[in-house]
């Protein structure tokens, strides 16, 4: 692929690839079938939403980017690579990249980052300090594409752990009909 820059990151997600790092390598990734959340259906167990009801936190956005994405690469095996972080720290300046935040008592607890074309969210990764606290980023990054008109939300590959937030697994073709479709709204974030 091309060489690595924000230019060719948005072009990549735009023709339905995505990168990950290893050591000083970038490897681009386009699956067969991809997963995808339907934000018209994203599904809320009764723990989360006792969770989300007791509100004992506070998310923010792009308060924190940075924050983010080095705890969501702060394990043993991590794909987000220096050259990852420069590229998509790169990306948030130019407006083309996220993050939520979830704050408790001050402290970054959990959050979830990616990127934005149009009214698609390519989701790239999250993390959590505090029990539950990522998946209150993800429902508050699911409301918040919502409030905005998005229409396509991203996650790569189909987890159990994705699975239990109503996470959809289509072909690589269905994707890419739905990817252009979203690409042509003009969504901000």
């Amino acid at each position: 692929m091309r060489e690595l820059t924000t230019e060719s990151l948005r072009w990549a997600y735009s023709e339905g690839a995505f990168p990950m790092g290893e050591g000083d390598e970038i490897f681009w990734y386009r699956p067969q079938k991809r997963a995808v959340i339907p934000l018209d259906q994203f599904h809320i167990s009764r723990s989360l939403a006792r969770t989300l009801k007791l509100a004992r936190f506070e998310v923010s956005f792009d308060r924190d980017f940075a924050g983010v994405m080095d705890a969501c690469g702060d394990r043993e095996e991590t794909w987000i690579t220096p050259k990852i972080k420069q590229l998509y720290q790169q990306m948030f300046r130019e407006g083309n990249a996220h993050s939520v935040e979830v704050w408790v008592d001050g402290k970054l607890a959990g959050g979830t980052y990616g990127g934005h074309l149009g009214g698609a969210f390519f989701a790239e990764s999250k993390f959590h300090r505090v029990t539950d606290m990522s998946k209150v980023a993800l429902a508050s990054l699911v409301r918040h594409l919502r409030e905005r008109g998005f229409a396509l939300l991203e996650v790569q590959y189909l987890t159990e752990h994705l699975s239990q937030f109503g996470t959809i697994e289509i072909p690589h073709r269905e994707y890419l009909k739905r990817l252009e479709a979203a690409l042509k709204l003009n969504c901000k974030f």
